[in-house]
């Protein structure tokens, strides 16, 4: 048969014999297979034979196989030699046996099967937080030595705007010192004219009273009560410099302080699969509905819908490019009219607590509306601005911010209270150039996707990175992610009009493009198992994807 990944154009992973398209896996072999290989790789003998499947299926758990005869599964135990055995075993070696049905023994074998393999897993995190560990060790000294630069920094900055504000200051003076030269020149000039004038006076009034001309010092009387009259001399005045009281608290308000994080503990979760998780993707995904958003069209971008969250009651709240907010149930329909308008688009949004937030990236806030469609703030992030949003399952909120060139991903609580930081790898390198959405997968990791490095970045719940993705093709454009109760990261890949299927290590595992396709998707969300709806950017209309197999038509696996 001829690859369906091939037709549909999703293929990037190759046979590893030819470089062709890959239809099947060889599970013993551990090598991706095309159709014309396939007959060639089964002739190759080997020690264990071969156990070839669908390459859609490479991640389903596999039988447990017998190690004398790897073509037969375990079918039944031997109690006499106390191990599992196949039908061969039977017919060969433990004919004469105490044979019993494998079904408890079998659930004990794979218990400690797969629990080696989570130990083998809990193992490898640990040796990646011990790695993570040692590199803080050996770089403590210049992470602080970095920490006291800033603060030194800042200090210099402060000492610049002190002796500005002392040149300031200075130069005031100096003006003021011009003016109270000139006023009291004037002054001086005003009071020498003024003696002049008292001395002219006084010697006319001896002379008139020498010579008792009565009548010349009636008339001069006037002249002298004119001149002794009140006169309005301004007073000059000098300033004064008024000392403001420097507090501690002043300085920790405006120059800055030292805040050490509240301490997480460590929580080493064993992650176990879905049931789910032996559902078959659909080779052709489906289209099941279509919802006509009708948001109208952003003239700059070209745009109509930005975003989605699901609520627990299965609708969706969409957010426009017009600044609105719309609530549908899945098939469609306008819930209740409503229709919440919003400053800001409505480009980043999340369910928390049966509540719908939005980041508002001009107020710089994180905000959300009551039951009467009343826009509230919850709190603000300062001088960052918000973007990506997404509740965790702790109960925080985890936001992406920038400031300048800088990007973090944030963890609030509720009420806004910082309670954890991730903006920097082990080496002390920034781990984001552009966080832009963000979601937080079963296990706990935390997905971003970055538009400057075009890449989806994964990190622990520490902070400690785990991988990066950068699509396949030179057209990978990200933009949305979201994850599944599996822990598969679903990307939405706006020029390259698919979604892109990861496993919960960030290994690529298939293309979600349906048939009839998908047009510029930005938003995606997981609604039930094998279901999301994908938001398309520029149409505004939102598609329901059905993109595994219903569990009504899944095949049980053989015992």
């Amino acid at each position: 048969m001829t690859s369906e990944f091939t037709r549909q154009g999703q293929d990037v992973v190759k046979c590893d014999l030819c470089q062709e398209g890959v239809s099947f896996f060889c599970r013993r072999c551990e090598i991706n297979i095309c159709d014309p290989c396939l007959p060639l790789h089964l002739r190759q003998k080997t020690r264990y034979g071969h156990d070839v499947v669908n390459y859609n299926s490479k991640q389903e758990d596999e039988s447990f196989n017998c190690d004398l005869h790897p073509r037969n599964t375990y079918s039944a135990y031997c109690k006499t030699c106390e191990t599992p055995i196949c039908s061969l075993c039977f017919a060969f070696e433990h004919k004469s046996h105490k044979i019993s049905e494998l079904p408890d023994e079998i659930e004990l074998i794979t218990y400690f099967i797969r629990g080696g393999k989570r130990l083998s897993s809990l193992k490898n995190e640990l040796e990646t937080i011990l790695h993570h560990t040692v590199k803080q060790l050996s770089s403590l000294s210049s992470f602080y030595q970095k920490k006291k630069d800033e603060v030194t920094v800042r200090g210099e900055e402060w000492h610049k705007l002190i002796e500005k504000s002392v040149k300031n200051l200075h130069h005031q003076l100096d003006d003021l010192k011009k003016e109270n030269k000139t006023a009291l020149q004037k002054q001086r000039n005003e009071f020498e004219k003024l003696i002049g004038i008292v001395d002219e006076m006084n010697k006319k009034a001896t002379k008139l009273q020498k010579s008792n001309n009565i009548t010349e010092m009636q008339k001069y009387r006037t002249v002298i009560d004119e001149q002794l009259a009140e006169k309005k001399i301004a007073q000059n005045t000098f300033p004064t410099f008024y000392e403001c009281k420097i507090d501690e608290h002043y300085l920790q308000t405006y120059f800055g302080y030292i805040e050490k994080l509240p301490e997480e503990n460590m929580t080493f979760r064993l992650w176990l699969p879905d049931v789910s998780s032996s559902r078959k993707v659909l080779e052709v995904p489906k289209i099941v509905r279509h919802l006509e958003t009708k948001f109208p069209v952003n003239e700059k971008y070209k745009c109509r819908l930005y975003d989605m969250a699901l609520t627990a009651d299965k609708e969706v709240w969409m957010g426009g490019s017009n600044g609105e907010f719309k609530l549908f149930d899945l098939k469609g329909n306008l819930h209740g009219h409503r229709t919440v308008p919003v400053k800001s688009e409505g480009l980043y949004i999340c369910m928390h607590n049966k509540h719908i937030l939005f980041s508002d990236v001009a107020d710089k806030a994180v905000k959300t509306f009551s039951s009467n469609d009343t826009v509230v703030t919850m709190f603000t992030t300062g001088d960052w601005k918000p973007y990506g949003i997404t509740s965790s399952a702790s109960g925080d909120l985890l936001l992406c911010l920038r400031k300048d060139d800088q990007s973090k991903v944030v963890r609030y609580s509720s009420t806004g209270t910082i309670l954890q930081e991730i903006q920097y790898g082990s080496n002390y390198q920034p781990l984001y150039q552009c966080a832009w959405y963000i979601d937080e997968n079963v296990n706990e990791d935390i997905v971003v996707s970055d538009y400057k490095k075009n890449a989806v970045i994964a990190v622990n719940v520490l902070g400690i990175f785990r991988y990066q993705y950068s699509g396949k093709h030179r057209d990978f454009s990200v933009r949305s992610i979201t994850t599944d109760s599996i822990g598969h990261v679903f990307v939405a890949d706006l020029k390259g009009n698919k979604i892109h299927m990861l496993d919960r290590d960030g290994r690529f595992l298939r293309y979600i493009i349906p048939d009839g396709g998908i047009e510029h998707p930005r938003a995606v969300c997981i609604i039930s198992v094998g279901e999301m709806i994908v938001g398309e950017s520029m149409t505004g209309i939102a598609k329901t994807i059905r993109f595994q197999e219903d569990q009504k038509d899944a095949v049980s696996p053989a015992t």
